[in-house]
């Protein structure tokens, strides 16, 4: 097999290629592209040496699996060209998620899905996959009327200019290229990606749309506050839920026991709960603080954790390439 990564200089395509080198995947072939500065450079993968080359080399090896992380504007003037040679793309971008010709992923839920008609297959966002991740079965079990979430998000979810920034704000270097308009060391911003017009930011946005999408169901009520923290481990998400059923919590204990991919950390007696400290480095999702909501019928609450550049962005989008693989 032939395997391409679009990005592979950047945070998530690091850490592709890290996952990839514990993972016994018959490639033949790997082919890493990065921009034009850094076409060229060299890194090792398995004791072999690779060199960058531009995406247009990447184009002419024909790949069979190309994975993308390079954001929305080089997902959309690339992949369709990958798609005419008969590559199959996994896009870690916005570009193609709300696309109503293209499949929102993640394998636990919904790879089951997929077909060899599907060349260009969206990786969701990375706050919505650790939230789909625990919603996904408790709306199978009881059916979620209403969700309501606030996110704490690192700053790796911004990219190395955002680490960058927190770095030198710690050490009180001074800051040439700011990604954020306020300090964000010491601080928390209400503010993950662009204002839209309608007061909501484009992640709170991505956050509730492609939740439906994923869970089919455009029927579920959900509002999202995305909010900046400084930490590096992963994203938390504070998530209150309505059902049509009463929730169990000995049931909901059980049902994502047994769901490959989740965690449960709950023993608040001994102060055991997800944290994006410990959750930094691992491909599950965390959940804990699991308790029913005194204030609304048939209602709970729920803290979920994950790095959100593996489970959030690089091993979701490998396990639909591992997916694919065995599939075929």
């Amino acid at each position: 097999m032939k395997l391409g990564i679009v990005g592979a200089t950047g945070l998530v395509g690091r850490i592709m290629m890290d996952i990839l080198e514990h993972k016994n995947l018959p490639i033949k072939n790997l082919y890493l592209s990065a921009s034009k500065n850094s076409v060229g450079k060299k890194f090792f993968f398995k004791k072999k040496k690779y060199k960058i080359i531009s995406i247009q080399n990447l184009l002419d090896n024909k790949p069979n699996i190309v994975l993308f992380s390079a954001g929305s504007n080089i997902s959309k003037k690339w992949a369709p060209k990958f798609e005419e040679i008969g590559s199959t793309i996994i896009d870690n971008s916005s570009a193609w998620r709300m696309d109503p010709g293209k499949k929102l992923i993640i394998p636990e839920i919904n790879a089951f899905s997929l077909s060899k008609k599907d060349k260009i297959i969206a990786n969701p966002n990375c706050s919505t996959i650790q939230l789909v991740m625990i919603l996904y079965p408790l709306h199978i079990e009881y059916k979620i009327i209403r969700v309501i979430i606030s996110t704490y998000q690192s700053v790796t979810g911004t990219g190395k200019r955002a680490l960058d920034q927190m770095n030198k704000e710690k050490n009180g270097k001074k800051i040439i290229n700011k990604i954020y308009p306020h300090p964000i060391y010491q601080n928390v911003l209400p503010h993950c990606d662009s204002f839209e017009k309608n007061g909501y930011t484009k992640e709170e946005i991505k956050l509730m749309k492609e939740t439906k999408k994923i869970m089919n169901d455009q029927n579920i009520s959900i509002t999202a506050t995305c909010v900046r923290v400084p930490v590096i481990g992963g994203h938390s998400e504070s998530v209150n839920i309505s059902f049509e059923n009463k929730p169990n919590i000995n049931q909901i204990y059980e049902i994502f026991s047994k769901k490959k991919g989740i965690i449960i950390q709950d023993n608040p007696k001994k102060n055991i709960y997800p944290m994006p400290l410990y959750a930094h480095g691992k491909d599950e999702v965390f959940v804990g603080r699991i308790r029913n909501d005194f204030s609304y019928k048939n209602s709970l609450n729920i803290w979920i954790v994950a790095d959100n550049l593996r489970k959030g962005a690089a091993t979701n989008a490998i396990q639909i390439a591992e997916f694919l693989i065995h599939k075929n």
